[in-house]
């Protein structure tokens, strides 16, 4: 099923959208307020359901089309960013990538790819949504953004995922820790000790509940958080200990921070690119994600001893318009 709308329609409500009044997105537009009440209620026929809430003195957007806002967004500015490419002939390769990317991800190995890409196409903007797994992943199959870093969660029909990294949980705690004489943990060793945790919401939870349930094991908690740099926290102050995804442990020398591999069983979390089935990518994020592919391959960022990477991930157009 295809929805007709124009460019004109989508451009009508974010214009009401922002500006809180039909009045001045029509000054705004250049346009009658009638030209453009009828703009919105095409979409609103198009979409099948009222975008804006209309009172007398305010106006706002609906659940529906809040939902649908950022996707709007989203189209326009990568319209419009490919309108002024044609018109400087393409040799700038300007554009505009919007990804989701989850939080761990986005602070410690995505700058190194954003540096060898900005160094080959430096007028192309991006933009980071750094979200929780299960944000990123609704972020994604909303169309909000053209493609995401994150989790493999559960399975989605509508969502194709492409492993790119291998990262397993370790036991973070302060170097005086009686638990850091030893170069590797099994989780009954954890038991004894004030043990922090993030919280039910995140997929990192989530995903490690599950794995040490098949081997009829649990994790002993006593303080629970949102954030995993919270947690990080209060392992620094002396509070207790931390099972963490490695990535989010420093990566360099801390001073009072040390992280040890836990086994029996090991488990690692699984981070790839997680696309919508049947959606074409731009050519800007194409080739972001060429670059990502390669600099992971080649294990440029000196991490090869902390994660496996996909060796065998092939991430091209057709491959995937064939699954699909």
């Amino acid at each position: 099923m295809s929805i007709n709308c124009e460019i004109l329609d989508l451009r009508a409500f974010q214009a009401v959208v922002d500006l809180e009044s039909f009045h001045r997105a029509a000054q705004a537009l250049n346009i009658s307020q009638p030209a453009l009440t009828r703009r919105i209620q095409k979409l609103e026929q198009s979409i099948g359901a009222p975008l804006l809430d209309r009172t007398t003195r305010h106006v706002a957007a609906t659940a529906t089309g809040q939902e649908l806002l950022p996707l709007v967004r989203r189209m326009l500015e990568e319209f419009d960013g490919s309108l002024f490419a044609l018109k400087d002939g393409g040799s700038q390769r300007r554009g505009l990538i919007t990804m989701a990317c989850v939080p761990t991800a986005a602070f410690y190995f995505l700058p190194t790819v954003i540096k060898k890409f900005g160094a080959d196409y430096p007028n192309i903007r991006l933009r980071i949504r750094d979200l929780t797994a299960n944000e990123g992943l609704q972020a994604v199959a909303r169309g909000e953004v053209e493609f995401g870093i994150n989790l493999m969660g559960n399975s989605d029909p509508d969502l194709s995922f492409e492993p790119l990294i291998d990262d397993p949980f370790v036991l973070a705690m302060r170097k005086d820790h009686p638990l850091a004489v030893h170069d590797q943990l099994n989780w009954a060793q954890l038991d004894g000790y004030p043990l922090v945790v993030v919280d039910r919401s995140s997929g990192n939870r989530a995903l490690l509940d599950g794995a040490l349930a098949k081997h009829n094991l649990r994790l002993n908690w006593f303080y629970e958080v949102t954030h995993l740099n919270t947690s990080l926290g209060l392992v620094e102050a002396g509070l207790g200990i931390s099972v963490l995804p490695r990535l989010a442990t420093p990566q360099e020398e801390h001073p009072y921070l040390v992280s040890r591999p836990i086994v029996d069983p090991v488990v690692t979390r699984t981070i790839g690119i997680v696309c919508r089935r049947g959606a074409q990518l731009s050519p800007a994020a194409e080739k972001f994600i060429e670059v990502l592919l390669k600099t992971w391959k080649s294990g440029t960022d000196g991490r090869e001893s902390a994660m496996s990477v996909g060796t065998s991930v092939q991430y091209r157009s057709s491959q995937r318009s064939s699954r699909h």
